[in-house]
């Protein structure tokens, strides 16, 4: 705890560097009580909520999240899924062909014994009742007094749930055979802030919620065991984590007492089949596994998982700064994988490389969308895209053992945007998640695209400042929700590049770049922009007496420069930066004074020209 709040004070006085004036955000304090009965999948529960109001206003109404309320046949869930091109497969049926497919939603097909729901029996404030109305999956509460600024106030909740069939990251009895995979199963608090109240039904994408503390205490059969958010506070009274434990259950049900301090969600998995394995990273991180042992291979996968998820932890932290909690649980749960505070749950029966590349990818949640809460339903690429960039560079230098990799490190995500870009489904990455038209245009959008924002922001600004500038953000943003335009400010202090035309450009358009080499003689080189996407060039000449030089064109609209570039290519290589290329004039002459041999357009694959055939001229 000590050491939390030291890192959050310290982010709180570091924040003069050029960010939000007058940032402030809500903080929320649950206390749980949950009462489950395995047999029905149903749960009865009971809540203390401290809420804080920072924000420079007084609260009227407060709203929640009742997430288990989709799956319901009618929802707006439901409906998504029946309209929507390209379903979700693991949501639905195919009544007809492979050629010819006829989705239907299997939650149109739920009996009410196999719905979800979130039932509230009652709801205070400061011991007052309060009004309230369920539309949805959002309750809205009309309060008794309202919530002054700077004021903290407790609710208490009493409410019954039920565990929906396993559709969509929630439910019970997996494919894989897990009992209850419980993720959004609480009433969680909506997220308010300057941008007002982010009151998203819930139809299939993701999250945005303040920061708080959970102390929460399950009571469940005592043959079962717990995975989840936060450290296990009493592992010598339930069954799995302590092989002396003697397990106290005087009513056939154990104890099960979590703790987790500042994160914004909380998530738990259940079986009685689980075991636990764990491990500490060089960093301090304990890290957990809690899995189905179903074969020796299923379970050899894991064990190495566990090893390269302690690694994980170590080489994010000299990257994208130290994991500031002191567990992480991988647990077996869901339909494939999902990040929340401190854990994750994934689909368990992989190979080794897919299980390590979802843990690897669901752990770099832990820094984009849970250090910084990201609002996933607004800018998923910036969770999901920066997430992937991170994966895809541990993978990289644990899995495979790279090494330093010399030119682009995400090109096959390049490929995949470029792809997206020609089909004629690319949408603005800045539309809000649920409204893309295909799951297609979303999923290319926020994993790929956001991964090419990323690199390429390093081709702009140089790669050394990009790596200053995910550590310096992480000093800046931890615990805090930040907006693109936060890192976006954070790359221009770092470079003192004026990034502007890129971020929006690239966010709020479906405009592409297009460079290519127009025409090259003994003495001139000319190209072309044929987009209406500018970007600085660096354009690499080797002389036929076997000397190189590498031009580097900035913009006009940059005002500065990125320094020289440690890359392998460009040793022992001349560089030279010429005047800028105004976005305006749709051609530039390079004057030479030697005969070219070769003319290469970004020899380091990083710029994102959907063309590139035209971007090499040999003599």
């Amino acid at each position: 705890m000590k050491k939390l709040l030291l890192l959050f004070f310290l982010c709180a006085t570091s924040y003069s560097y050029a960010q939000r004036a007058g940032y402030w955000q809500q903080a929320v304090d649950y206390n749980m009580d949950i009462d489950i009965d395995e047999k029905n999948f149903q749960y009865n529960g009971k809540m203390i909520l401290q809420y804080t109001n920072n924000a420079p206003q007084s609260l009227n109404k407060v709203y929640f999240h009742l997430y288990f309320n989709a799956f319901q046949p009618g929802s707006m869930m439901d409906y998504r899924l029946s309209n929507i091109a390209d379903p979700d497969a693991r949501m639905t049926t195919n009544k007809g062909t492979k050629e010819k497919p006829v989705y239907e939603s299997r939650i149109a097909q739920l009996t009410p014994e196999q719905i979800g729901y979130q039932k509230i029996n009652s709801l205070t404030m400061n011991g007052q009742p309060t009004d309230f109305k369920v539309d949805g999956t959002v309750l809205e509460v009309t309060l008794p007094k309202a919530i002054s600024s700077g004021e903290t106030v407790s609710f208490e909740m009493d409410w019954k749930a039920q565990v929906p069939e396993q559709i969509r990251r929630s439910g019970r009895n997996s494919k894989e055979g897990v009992a209850l995979s419980m993720t959004q199963w609480y009433p969680k608090m909506a997220h308010f802030d300057e941008f007002g109240w982010h009151l998203d039904e819930y139809i299939a994408r993701e999250f945005i919620a303040p920061f708080g503390n959970f102390d929460i205490t399950f009571h469940l059969n005592k043959d079962y065991v717990i995975g989840a958010s936060g450290k296990l506070q009493n592992p010598k009274e339930v069954k799995g984590y302590d092989k002396k434990a003697k397990i106290i259950a005087p009513d056939g049900k154990a104890k099960w007492h979590f703790k987790a301090e500042n994160i914004h969600d909380f998530a738990w998995a259940a079986d009685t089949k689980f075991v636990v394995d764990s491990a500490k990273s060089q960093g301090g991180v304990s890290v957990y596994t809690v899995y189905l042992p179903t074969d020796k291979q299923v379970q050899e996968n894991w064990a190495t998982a566990l090893d390269m998820a302690t690694q994980f932890f170590d080489f994010c932290a000299t990257r994208f700064g130290a994991y500031p909690w002191s567990t992480y649980t991988i647990v077996q749960g869901g339909d494939g994988g999902m990040e929340y505070g401190t854990v994750t749950l994934v689909t368990g029966g992989r190979n080794l490389r897919s299980l390590v590349g979802v843990i690897f990818h669901e752990a770099a949640h832990s820094w984009y969308q849970h250090l910084f809460g990201i609002n996933e339903t607004v800018d998923e690429w910036f969770d999901e895209g920066f997430t992937s960039y991170v994966q895809e560079l541990a993978t990289q230098a644990l899995f495979e053992k790279k090494g330093a990799v010399e030119t682009n490190p995400v090109i096959n995500a390049y490929r995949a945007y470029y792809k997206l870009a020609l089909s004629g489904k690319e949408e603005p990455m800045s539309l809000l998640a649920d409204y893309y038209n295909t799951n297609y245009g979303y999923s290319n959008q926020a994993y790929n695209k956001g991964q090419v924002l990323a690199e390429q922001l390093g081709y702009i600004i140089g790669k050394e400042n990009l790596e200053k500038t995910f550590l310096k953000f992480y000093e800046l943003w931890k615990f805090k929700h930040p907006t693109p335009n936060d890192f976006k400010r954070v790359a221009e202090e770092i470079s003192g590049i004026n990034l502007k035309w890129y971020f929006n450009l690239f966010l709020n358009t479906t405009r592409t770049i297009d460079y290519g080499i127009d025409k090259v003689d003994d003495n001139e080189i000319i190209l072309v922009n044929k987009s209406d996407f500018a970007m600085p060039l660096d354009v690499l000449v080797e002389y036929e007496d076997g000397s190189k030089e590498l031009f580097y064109i900035p913009l006009r609209e940059m005002r500065g420069e990125k320094p020289a570039e440690n890359f392998s290519i460009y040793n022992n290589v001349k560089r030279t930066t010429l005047e800028d290329w105004f976005w305006t004039k749709p051609s530039y002459s390079i004057s030479l004074t030697k005969k070219p041999k070769k003319v290469e357009i970004d020899p380091s694959l990083r710029l994102a020209d959907i063309e590139s055939s035209n971007n090499t001229w040999t003599r």
